[in-house]
């Protein structure tokens, strides 16, 4: 029986125990109504009284878990989101539910994306994936695949840092990365189009279409992107639509195509108009104005640049003022209206200071020089004219000092990194550089005219103390010496475990076990919210009465793989041959891996007289057999057909 993340579904089916079970789940309930409400915050604080409240009942609890952790990752703490999504997983590797495990692996491995820990979520995608395929879930095995997808989409644009390269110039590191979100994104869109999942095949095709926009092939991004248009607009999904003709309109930028790319982006503004989104009507503005400058259609593009500047005034953008007044500057510089021009330049220059943005202060001081120069205004146009070449000069210094600022920064930096890294562990200042060579000086006469233990007496003064420094000391609790010197004991002891007899053997072995076992358990009572009472009904079960089959398997499919996971194969011996019917697997003989031969003959010496002492005697027969032999006994033979039929007188 699978796990639900939803609180819900359990209400129906959850075995009440007592009253602190029933109210914790009532408070699970009405965080889980806050939260689809849209209220996580409040939904936050009754899964949490829920959790003081606590429950012994393990489904209860991991739909809290999962319920918490994707509260708080709407609410943007991802760290309480890890934390509650690894509870939750713990919890279902515990019951055995796979399902469970495959669902909040997912979820883990969405927010450690979010987080920028793309191997770690891939580690978790990929489990969510296998657990899927496995159990044969096809839309299960859908949402690992998209996720795996938006993994590898993020790390490449993580590493290939998006904004400062143009789509298809990255490394052939981030490419590496993008293509393989490609394979994961066709995989998911193939598996959707089977289950006939429509919305879900128009979330694939937007990813398909931003993943090759990145790597530079702009004719399948626009195929994808008007397929994602087509499914939004089938569903009237605006805010879909409003994104696929955004994503259209860039596509067409790169392939020259500018007519289409502002028809896209026309469409873009009346969707963001229409849904109200400001932000998003700017940005179709500045995008409309950019394009109509390709096309030399400059009073079109000082209209829209007008307009994206009075929404960045609205919505206090500091830096999307700075933009406008740059794009208006040099649209009206084209258009000959040099005033407006130096009006809108000046303004770039002001706001450029205000952000403390050098490269754009600089970009503004040339305009201003080269606007001045054209309006020629007198004094200001003398000292700009005097000062021509050490204005375009110190401009062009100023703006390359600004563009490698940074860069100077951390050259100077890492030169300052490689230098401390390149110092030698053992280098002296010259007094100390001095009173060593003399030192040695004088320790190097002795060694010359002396036998060699005078030699190593002078190793032994000098190497003693960084040999005392090294030494790890055996100082700890009483109790741990004990268990300690037993276990040494053991092992020391072990080679008279011949004569001791098997138990020994035996006795050690577990002793040695059972430490490493019990670390590698899980403790339940320290997850939060689970109280102890479901365990000790466990324990009084096992003392009073016998499990039930159900208890039974459970704990057989727990331990199974960890009880395999930890068992040594004896090597094959050299009677295993092709005529065995089941031959058994040799080793690979690699240095350190082949196991002690003298280890495996004292066990195999002690086993053999274990299995002599419980071998049954074979009874005497007194009677003669025809040919002469004496039947062996035979297990499991009812009859044997050398012995003679006897019949009754």
């Amino acid at each position: 029986m699978s796990l639900s993340s939803s609180v819900a579904n359990l209400s129906a089916d959850t075995p009440t125990y007592d009253g602190s079970t029933n109210m914790c789940l009532e408070l699970a309930l009405e965080g889980e109504r806050l939260c689809k409400a849209g209220d996580c915050r409040a939904g936050v604080a009754f899964f949490q009284a829920a959790i003081q409240q606590g429950t012994d009942d393990l489904r209860t609890l991991s739909a809290i878990y999962s319920q918490l952790g994707n509260a708080y990752f709407y609410l943007g703490d991802y760290g309480k989101a890890m934390q509650y999504h690894k509870h939750d997983l713990t919890l279902a590797r515990t019951m055995g539910d796979k399902l469970g495990e495959a669902k909040s692996s997912g979820n883990l491995g969405n927010t450690l994306k979010v987080m920028g820990r793309f191997d770690e979520a891939v580690i978790c995608c990929k489990r969510h994936l296998e657990l899927s395929r496995e159990l044969e879930d096809k839309l299960s095995e859908g949402r690992a695949l998209y996720n795996l997808g938006n993994v590898y989409h993020a790390k490449g644009k993580h590493i290939g840092r998006v904004g400062q390269k143009d789509p298809g110039e990255f490394s052939e590191d981030v490419k590496s990365c993008l293509n393989q979100a490609v394979e994961y994104y066709e995989d998911n869109l193939k598996l959707m189009r089977e289950l006939e999942d429509v919305a879900a095949q128009g979330r694939a095709c937007g990813n398909l279409g931003n993943t090759f926009y990145l790597l530079g092939d702009f004719a399948k991004a626009i195929y994808y992107h008007k397929e994602r248009l087509a499914i939004a607009r089938q569903f009237g999904d605006k805010a879909a639509e409003r994104r696929a003709h955004s994503n259209l309109g860039n596509s067409h930028i790169f392939m020259g195509q500018f007519e289409e790319a502002a028809h896209h982006y026309k469409r873009t503004l009346a969707l963001a108009q229409e849904l109200g989104d400001n932000a998003v009507e700017a940005q179709a503005c500045y995008s409309l104005g950019n394009t109509y400058t390709l096309l030399r259609d400059y009073e079109t593009a000082i209209e829209y640049h007008l307009r994206h500047l009075l929404i960045a005034q609205k919505l206090y953008d500091r830096v999307g003022e700075a933009r406008a007044c740059w794009s208006l500057g040099n649209a009206n510089a084209s258009l000959g209206n040099h005033e407006k021009a130096l009006h809108f330049a000046s303004k770039h220059f002001e706001i450029s200071k205000e952000l403390d943005d050098p490269v754009g202060e600089a970009t503004a001081k040339l305009n201003i020089a080269d606007l001045k120069k054209i309006l020629n205004l007198g004094e200001e146009t003398a000292e700009a004219g005097s000062s021509s070449c050490t204005t375009s000069s110190s401009s062009n210094s100023s703006l390359k000092d600004a563009q490698n600022n940074n860069s100077s920064q951390r050259l100077k930096q890492r030169v300052r990194r490689d230098s401390m890294e390149q110092l030698s562990l053992i280098k002296l200042t010259p007094d100390i550089k001095d009173k060593s060579a003399s030192r040695l000086q004088k320790a190097a006469v002795p060694v010359k005219h002396e036998d060699e233990d005078s030699f190593f007496d002078l190793l032994s003064k000098f190497q003693s103390k960084r040999m005392d420094d090294q030494r790890c000391t055996l100082a700890v609790d009483n109790k741990e010496n004990t268990n300690k010197v037993a276990n040494t004991n053991s092992v020391a002891n072990s080679h008279q475990a011949r004569n001791d007899g098997p138990d020994d053997l035996i006795d050690m072995i577990a002793g040695m076990q059972s430490k490493r076992m019990d670390e590698q358990r899980v403790e339940l009572p320290n997850l939060p919210g689970l109280q102890a009472s479901s365990l000790q009904r466990l324990a009084e079960s096992r003392n009073n009465s016998v499990p039930d089959d159900r208890f039974l398997d459970q704990l057989v499919r727990c331990q199974a793989g960890r009880l395999e996971d930890q068992r040594s194969q004896l090597p094959a011996s050299s009677e295993d041959n092709e005529e065995n019917d089941n031959p058994v697997p040799r080793p690979q003989k690699s240095g350190a891996t082949v196991p002690d031969e003298d280890f495996f003959s004292l066990i195999m010496r002690v086993q053999g007289g274990r299995m002599d002492d419980q071998r049954a005697a074979v009874p005497q027969v007194n009677h003669r057999i025809p040919n002469g032999n004496v039947p062996h006994a035979s297990a499991g033979n009812e009859s044997n057909s050398n012995a003679p039929n006897r019949k009754k007188k």
